[in-house]
């Protein structure tokens, strides 16, 4: 029960949340990141975040702040942005 909630928590949360795993691969995508980017959950699971969701310019920093999260090296208030189905960002 309790992590059917939390399921519940992270799907309908008012923020965009999103996860990848070890190699960068999205395993985390909720209906906020994909109301923001127009990529439903299905699109998105298991393609490379940064390659497929991150616009170039930022490409090789948010990278480095996934690499350094996946080392266990905090990075707070990081501003990403991300290419969106439209083309926008």
């Amino acid at each position: 029960a309790a992590a059917h909630e939390l399921r519940q928590l992270v799907d309908t949360a008012n923020a965009p949340i999103f996860g990848i795993d070890v190699d960068g691969n999205v395993n985390e995508w909720n209906d906020k990141t994909a109301e923001i980017t127009g990529y439903s959950r299905e699109e998105a699971m298991d393609k490379h975040l940064v390659s497929t969701f991150i616009v170039p310019k930022l490409r090789e920093s948010v990278q480095r702040v996934m690499d350094n999260a996946l080392q266990g090296k905090e990075t707070s208030n990081y501003e990403l942005e991300f290419c969106t189905k439209s083309k926008d960002t």
